[in-house]
């Protein structure tokens, strides 16, 4: 059973300033499978403020800095494939090989996509930065892999510049 009750804020794992377990029920059997804990608007604007923080730093780094980085991830998302598939199917209630075969390997196939996008992009200087965005693809599991390989790589200076937080 999975027992997930910390948050990855700043760079290491933190409890949540206000606990609020939640029972996570494997739809196929309708058991508990694991726990989680839900953030309050407390935890979300300490996650912002970190993932601003790290943004302005970031937005300096120079391509092959990023390919690196995502390629890093990508090593580690393949050497985990099992586990990512064991997790789908316990909270999603997916059939073994429909896990391991299909929803597993999108998380890799997404981040392979933004590799090949950010080594052939065409980025534009504008008063210094770089702009230039990629797209995000809005799936439940793939969510960190998608937000920090397509959002990381094309970050842009300009919010800074801006004053603003985005």
């Amino acid at each position: 059973m999975r027992e997930m009750l910390q948050f990855y804020i700043d760079g290491r794992w933190v409890d949540p300033l206000t606990a609020n377990p939640f029972e996570v029920i494997n739809p196929a059997t309708e058991e508990v499978c694991g726990h989680i804990t839900l953030g309050s608007e407390a935890d979300v604007d300490k996650a912002v403020a970190a993932a601003v923080r790290a943004s302005d730093g970031f937005a300096s780094t120079t391509r092959d800095e990023r390919v690196e980085l995502l390629q890093s991830i990508l090593d580690i998302f393949i050497r985990r494939q099992d586990e990512i598939a064991e997790a789908i199917m316990e909270e999603m209630g997916a059939p073994w090989g429909l896990a391991k075969n299909a929803q597993a390997p999108s998380g890799t196939e997404h981040i392979q996509a933004t590799l090949k996008t950010l080594k052939k992009y065409e980025f534009e200087e504008r008063h210094g930065t770089i702009a230039g965005r990629l797209l995000r693809w809005p799936y439940r599991l793939l969510i960190i892999p998608i937000a920090v390989g397509a959002r990381r790589s094309a970050r842009t200076q300009n919010h800074a510049e801006r004053g603003d937080s985005r």
